[in-house]
């Protein structure tokens, strides 16, 4: 079959190789939608020193080194079903496919918090196969249902289950005001979810195209820049001087960590969806102790997709409004990777089809 391999740093490859077999407890899909995501980029453009194996380092749970089939965030219908599997779904469902891999020991997969494994990795990014291939095989428990979803937009459906499990950390309420740090794929998806839940949302961001989308795609009440406006001073506005419930950074850099919890009002949440590639210095008594604000982190999602996918169904989200381009998977690079990394402004989510 064919299939998208990931060798290293700007190089990936379109390669004839083995086609997965259907196995005990598992479900083989043909993949219709894989979307690009931040990680990609990295991978691509940084290198395998993003990922956490190599061409000499395999992954400790798949066992895989460098080169693997490439992408995670994929959409698809089924092919076959193992004869062991217990489901309603059946062939030719349309399906979307949970991506982390965990080792099921740890004291994090113990506990249910499979995301926090010791040793977690993302299929189509870690082996396992990817989405960027004509078919792959997969346990049964990593695939749900997606009923009317269209395949396209439920290639969105992962980003929108790790902005699910962000919000889902917090005690979330309808009327409560949430200030959202940045309009790029996951803030725009964070916004959508918490408006579904009642919430205010008030976003900052400083692209004037990305300001417009969050507003266009009613994914923010209220957007404010803040190299234009005091961030505080406009929240406290919106706010009747109370600050916000909470807040959610999905940019990635100190000043904007600084200005969401200077935002926050008394005992409010903030919690870290970026990747942050730096430290952050920050006078943890001024800014958190004063107040008593409290700062977590996110990572990817355990036990939400179901969750998240029946919301979309249920509130009727639609993801299309966030797809900038679908493209061939042969045009990966000058048309996926290159405008996501050079022209990011204007673009959200670049689906891939084989």
């Amino acid at each position: 079959m064919k299939a998208l391999m990931y060798y290293g740093k700007e190089n990936v490859r379109i390669e004839d190789v083995p086609e997965p077999e259907l196995r005990p407890g598992t479900i083989k899909i043909h993949p219709a939608f894989t979307g690009i995501c931040g990680g990609d980029l990295h991978l691509y453009y940084d290198g395998e020193e993003s990922g956490s194996n190599s061409k000499d380092k395999p992954h400790p749970l798949s066992g895989e080194t460098l080169p693997i089939v490439f992408g995670h965030e994929m959409s698809g219908t089924i092919e076959a079903i193992a004869d062991d599997v217990e489901t309603d779904m059946k062939v030719g469902d349309p399906v979307v496919v949970e991506s982390e891999m965990a080792c099921g020991h740890c004291p994090a997969c113990k506990a249910g918090n499979y995301n926090d494994c010791e040793v977690m990795g993302f299929i189509g990014v870690n082996g396992w196969g990817g989405g960027l291939s004509e078919h792959i095989v997969v346990d049964a428990r990593r695939v749900y249902p997606i009923g009317d979803i269209p395949l396209d937009q439920a290639a969105m459906i992962e980003p929108f289950a790790v902005g699910y499990h962000a919000i889902r950390l917090v005690d979330v309420q309808p009327g409560q005001t949430a200030l959202v740090g940045g309009a790029g794929p996951i803030g725009l998806l964070l916004g959508v979810i918490l408006k579904a839940k009642g919430l205010k949302v008030i976003m900052s961001e400083i692209s004037q195209a990305r300001k417009d989308k969050a507003l266009d795609s009613h994914a923010a009440d209220v957007v404010i820049d803040p190299t234009k406006d005091d961030l505080l001073e406009r929240v406290k506005e919106e706010t009747d001087g109370k600050g916000a419930d909470v807040a959610f950074d999905s940019v990635g850099a100190e000043s904007v960590v600084h200005q969401l919890l200077s935002a926050l009002k008394a005992q409010g949440h903030l919690i870290i969806v970026a990747l942050h590639v730096r430290p952050v210095t920050m006078n943890l008594t001024k800014e958190m102790g004063f107040g008593e604000k409290f700062m977590g982190g996110s990572m990817g999602y355990a036990n939400d997709h179901a969750d998240a996918i029946k919301l979309i169904q249920d509130r009727h989200i639609d993801l299309s409004t966030f797809i900038t381009d679908r493209i061939k998977v042969e045009d990966i690079v000058e048309k996926g990777f290159r405008p996501l990394h050079e022209d990011a402004e204007h673009h959200i989510k670049i689906l891939v089809e084989m």
